[in-house]
């Protein structure tokens, strides 16, 4: 989970297990794999540190392979 604060100031957690994309347009929009979007005060960099650290609190940093990258 991370924390981020919506642009009305309140924060919230969310669940970065289902962030599909993190953008910067130029405000920072995060879509989720269930059809939500939010947008955050955070800056793009901010969410994928956060995301990153979450990830590796629970052992997933190094597992993970970028699709077209898997060995054939």
């Amino acid at each position: 989970m991370i924390s981020v604060t919506a642009f009305r100031g309140e924060e919230f957690v969310l669940n970065a297990l289902f962030i599909e994309t993190v953008k910067a347009e130029p405000d920072t929009i995060i879509h989720l794999y269930n059809g939500k979007t939010y947008i955050v005060k955070e800056t793009k960099e901010q969410v994928l540190e956060r995301t990153t650290a979450f990830y590796r609190s629970i052992g997933l940093v190094g597992t993970m392979v970028t699709r077209g990258e898997e060995d054939e």
